[in-house]
């Protein structure tokens, strides 16, 4: 082996290293945000803070990273050589743009799908309410509007319009 190819070795060892890298810095870039902010679960200002940073950045921050990946894995392609190689090099990308992918997406409207359809009723019509039940009250331009707690508990989010104003009840 001359000098030429072991440097050629070694640049290409830096290239899977760097690409490895890539991945890992997307996946986590994508899921701290979804890890950090669970909906049952105790949260800090910080946690918070850091989650909405990555949030914000991360259409930018993944697109880069597979514009990245993808000239890597290029370079990496033509000296590949063996087939597997390749493999390893086209199943890198699967995680690259899920994450992507994933970072233009808001998960919790998949947990947490609206109502479809918001029905009201006066307060003599609720017959499935009991007094002792919690509710979110709200109150806009002298108009009110209560949402039961056990009904709102899978959809977390009720669209609806309160006193002529467009709101969102969620908790």
């Amino acid at each position: 082996m001359n000098a030429r190819s072991i440097h050629r070795s070694v640049g290409r060892g830096l290239g899977w290293l760097a690409l490895l890298a890539i991945v890992l810095i997307m996946l986590a870039w994508v899921f701290i945000p979804a890890w950090l902010i669970q909906p049952f679960k105790e949260q800090t200002a910080g946690g918070l803070e850091l989650s909405y940073a990555l949030r914000r950045w991360s259409p930018v921050v993944t697109v880069i990273g597979l514009l990245s990946a993808l000239a890597l894995v290029v370079w990496l392609w033509l000296g590949a050589g063996r087939w597997w190689r390749k493999t390893a090099l086209v199943a890198a990308l699967v995680p690259i743009v899920a994450a992507a992918w994933l970072s233009r997406q808001n998960h919790f409207e998949w947990m947490f799908a609206p109502l479809p359809r918001v029905a009201s009723a006066t307060v003599a019509e609720v017959d499935f309410v009991a007094d002792e039940e919690m509710v979110l009250a709200v109150e806009v331009n002298g108009e009110a509007a209560a949402y039961p707690i056990r009904q709102m508990a899978y959809h977390h989010v009720v669209p609806d319009t309160v006193g002529g104003v467009p709101v969102v009840a969620t908790y």
